[in-house]
């Protein structure tokens, strides 16, 4: 009997060698920071958690607006959860920061939270760009044509006296303003 038992024992011991091997390796893994590999455009990717809240929250803003613009809902999704909770986690935010927590909302689909952030920074800023192309863009989403139409038109009364400011907001999402001005313009 015991020679019948052999190979059963043989197979054990295999098995369990192979999960101990694989435990190990996964083990040293863990403990072994991964070296850097080539992001996009060829640069070495940055751990995103030896930056600080802020660059965390700016880094995943760029990712959600850039994964939102290849039409990626499903990586939106995921990227957009991440970078709501680190905006959450800044403690109250500015006008820019409203603008990015509201148009990560937005495009991930959560118009509440989004229109939140605009009629906030509205409140405290009834001319602001980015509350107003952001409290459009909200309304636009919404199919709510008429709303979006007179925030528009709001947009272009306030342009010029806004961009006069020289917040520095305003030239960090230059190219958001530009375009909800130029598609202001183009359906008056």
């Amino acid at each position: 009997m015991p020679s019948n038992n052999l190979p059963w024992v043989v197979g054990v011991l295999v098995l369990v060698t192979v999960v101990v091997i694989f435990a190990a390796q996964r083990a040293g893994r863990a403990t072994t920071p991964p070296a850097p590999t080539a992001a996009a455009g060829g640069a070495p990717a940055v751990d995103i958690n030896s930056m600080t809240p802020q660059e965390q929250a700016s880094r995943l803003f760029d990712r959600v607006m850039r994964l939102s613009e290849e039409g990626k809902r499903d990586s939106v999704a995921l990227f957009a959860s991440m970078a709501m909770a680190v905006y959450e986690s800044l403690g109250p935010l500015d006008s820019d920061g409203r603008y990015d927590y509201g148009r990560v909302a937005q495009v991930s689909g959560q118009l509440d939270l989004a229109q939140a952030q605009a009629d906030t920074i509205l409140q405290a800023a009834p001319r602001h760009l980015l509350g107003l192309l952001l409290a459009a863009a909200v309304a636009d989403a919404r199919g709510n044509h008429t709303h979006r139409a007179a925030l528009e038109r709001r947009l272009l009364d306030a342009e010029s006296s806004e961009l006069a400011r020289g917040l520095d907001e305003y030239a960090r999402h230059r190219a958001d303003i530009d375009a909800a001005l130029a598609a202001a313009r183009s359906r008056r």
